[in-house]
């Protein structure tokens, strides 16, 4: 405490102090502060919860393709189909046009590529033939099979209309308010948890809470001066966090400043992530490095691992244990996703399989067998959208399941697990021990819990990562628990929804594969815990602590961020120069009178 400046050490006395001074009011604290939390959690959530399901995502518009009977197509995403499918994106219904003609691709700098998919009756280019791919520009003629078509950009006016219409249709809901309410949330648990430690507390404890806070607030305020809206699925996972901060203060406080450092490198890994992933070139470039990069994260664990709670995936290198795995899940979906021009340049899933079976013979190996269920689950929504081919599919299941055969026979470890599952009260002694403790500690919790720290249940091992949705329940209550299970779903069909009107497949499928991988690891840690699935291991994104799972929720985060197609929302498009634009659109120059008019990088949300 004296090595702290002044204005640090005296609140943090006054907090630390208050049980003591004031006993009677401390008593009452806990009982008050149990009914106030779930309140404050609806609160905080309700909007925007509300406001991630019920957004339109319209489509946008980049450009328009005239055909010969004078209609015009209007092309809604960066990467487009075109051919006499209905599934694609700009159906012509001509003869001699194929079912899948041509790809019609746009690049980070607006420009323009048309290519050939294979097509009977081929492609031109202003009367020229094109093989494989050729640039086209705003006023070509581009010949499908003799059908001409022209590419022509949109209109300044069509523009301002769109963002007017989106502004009133997909506003996203004002972050300011919930963050307030957060900011109190923080304060009260941290405030519940020194009293909690009843005179035992160290001075990181409040901290931490308060430390959270200050980031927290630093990101919201410099992402809205850098013109950016849309911020509810931070604020939900800086909630999560909260959680998360709560949970180790309560089962390992020794640790809480080593969860705060994993927060705000999980919030650099989210920001730096997102803003390399506009670049879909460069992304496409390093998907095999990543790949590699999940390969060697796995193989480096296998050889040096250590063993933990019957799975040897930690490495621990100089007093610092990690998860390369945690990692490796954002490497993995990294290089499966693909953008349109490499899915038609390549549709055979050769490569993408093999680095699968590579890292999920690494995990199996380690006996993780819930982390190997999860990116099986994830390659399976990757494999489906890069090639639809449900025959491919059965049979590569088929092979998974026998291979878990295999697995079980060669690994009783993890067969006992399986044969606990659904009997755990039959030996609660033994191999029952943690779900029935956990199940027991959930009901004991009711609908708004003991109270933060004071639960019983940080006693277990694993309780505050395998078993962190029995510790929500325990101290946080039934309404706390439900309520971050509903974040992680939420951000699921946000993502779901948002892919309909993605601008690129990469996107849309980085961000299914994100969205499947964090729920499927929810529905592992809460059904586990709770004896409804067999229990794997595996933590609750953004709430259990780990410094490695806390890093790799970040990163998943980024991936369905990119994919948020509102208006100035997605870390994926570059805002323009607001004074250049003014000077070369009239449109957007300010009047005489100076009262503004729209900027085309719609920047104008007021709170």
């Amino acid at each position: 405490m004296e090595s702290l400046p002044m204005f640090l050490s005296a609140p943090l006395e006054a907090f630390l102090s208050f049980p003591a001074e004031y006993p009677q009011i401390a008593a009452w604290y806990t009982t008050i502060v149990r009914f106030l939390f779930p309140l404050l959690a609806i609160a905080i959530l309700a909007g925007a919860i509300r406001s991630m399901w019920r957004v339109k995502h319209l489509p946008e518009v980049w450009a328009y393709l005239t055909l010969p009977n004078g209609a015009s197509e209007p092309l809604t995403h960066w990467e487009n189909i075109l051919g006499r499918g209905n599934s694609c994106d700009v159906v012509l219904n001509y003869p001699v046009v194929s079912r899948q003609h041509a790809a019609l691709i746009r690049g980070d700098d607006d420009s323009w590529t048309v290519h050939d998919l294979g097509s009977k009756g081929g492609v031109l280019v202003n009367g020229r033939e094109v093989e494989g791919s050729a640039s086209v520009f705003f006023g070509d003629v581009v010949s499908l099979g003799g059908v001409e078509t022209v590419l022509l950009p949109v209109s300044a006016e069509e523009q301002e209309d769109r963002r007017k219409r989106r502004r009133v249709l997909e506003r996203p809901a004002s972050p300011w308010g919930p963050l307030i309410l957060l900011t109190a949330f923080q304060l009260l648990t941290a405030m519940q948890l020194v009293v909690a430690a009843e005179g035992e507390a160290d001075v990181f404890l409040p901290l931490s809470f308060w430390c959270l806070t200050g980031v927290m607030w630093v990101y919201f305020l410099l992402l809205r001066c850098l013109r950016r809206v849309g911020f509810e699925m931070e604020l939900i996972a800086f909630f999560l966090c909260t959680l998360s901060l709560a949970v180790t203060a309560s089962s390992a406080p020794q640790a809480l400043f080593k969860q705060l450092v994993a927060m705000v490198l999980g919030l650099v890994l989210f920001l730096v992530l997102g803003v390399f992933l506009r670049d879909l070139e460069r992304a496409r470039k390093i998907r095999w490095l990543m790949a590699g990069a999940a390969i060697v994260l796995l193989g480096i664990t296998l050889v040096i691992g250590n063993i933990k709670y019957g799975a040897a995936n930690w490495i621990s290198i100089g007093g610092i244990s990690f998860q390369p795995s945690e990692i490796a899940k954002i490497c993995y979906i990294f290089a499966g996703s693909a953008s349109l021009e490499r899915l038609f340049r390549k549709r055979n899933l050769g490569l993408f399989i093999v680095l699968t079976g590579v890292s999920m013979g690494c995990l199996a190996l380690m006996s993780d067998f819930g982390t190997a269920a999860i990116f099986f689950v994830t390659f399976l929504v990757i494999a489906y959208l890069r090639s639809g081919d449900w025959a491919t599919l059965s049979l590569i299941c088929g092979g998974a399941v026998f291979g878990a055969f295999v697995l079980f026979s060669m690994k009783p470890y993890i067969l006992r697990r399986f044969a606990t599952w659904g009997h755990v009260w039959e030996d609660a002694s033994n191999t029952g021990f943690q779900q029935t403790r956990c199940m027991s500690a959930a009901a004991s919790g009711g609908l708004v819990g003991v109270g933060a720290g004071e639960g019983w249940l940080h006693n277990v091992a694993a309780a505050d990562t395998d078993l962190v949705f029995g510790m929500l329940c325990e101290e946080w209550g039934l309404i706390i628990g439900i309520l971050a299970v509903c974040c992680i779903v939420t951000l699921a069909v946000f993502a779901v929804r948002a892919c309909r009107a993605s601008r690129s497949s990469f996107y849309l499928i980085a961000a299914c594969a994100a969205t499947s991988m964090m729920v499927f690891q929810t529905a592992l840690n809460v059904l586990g815990a709770m004896d409804i699935l067999p229990l794997t291991g595996v933590t609750f994104p953004f709430v259990s602590n780990g410094g490695s799972s806390m890093l790799g929720s970040w990163g998943l985060l980024a991936f369905l961020k990119a994919t948020d197609t509102r208006q100035n929302a997605s870390f994926a498009i570059r805002l323009p120069d607001k004074r250049r634009e003014r000077q070369n659109d009239p449109l957007s120059r300010r009047t005489e009178e100076g009262a503004p008019l729209t900027d085309l990088d719609g920047d104008e949300w007021t709170e």
